[in-house]
């Protein structure tokens, strides 16, 4: 199992990010193809009680990296990539995690 770890840092305008992305991209995240399971969360700090460099946290799940190729290259897929870069004001970061059990 593979997932992508979608983190997005501080917007600059916290409300309109907070509207967008609860509004629309989560609905447009959710059509993404062959996903196995969808988190998503808003990042409260850091253990030591500093402030995160990220606002959110969302995670793909995805049975094989093939079907994560297959739901990222779909419209759907498509569609949602081109809308977090829109409303991430203050850039995000992607990664993907070979998940271990």
């Amino acid at each position: 199992m593979v997932k992508l770890v979608v983190a997005y840092r501080h917007p600059t305008d916290v409300e309109e990010f907070e509207r967008r992305y609860k509004h629309e991209h989560v609905a447009m995240a959710r059509r993404i193809p062959h996903m196995s399971k969808i988190e998503f969360g808003k990042v409260a700090g850091m253990m030591d009680g500093s402030k995160a460099p990220y606002h959110r946290i969302a995670e793909l799940y995805f049975p094989n990296p093939g079907a994560m190729g297959q739901g990222a290259s779909s419209a759907e897929g498509q569609a949602a990539v081109k809308h977090a870069a829109d409303i991430a004001s203050g850039g995000l970061d992607a990664m993907v995690v070979e998940v271990e059990e």
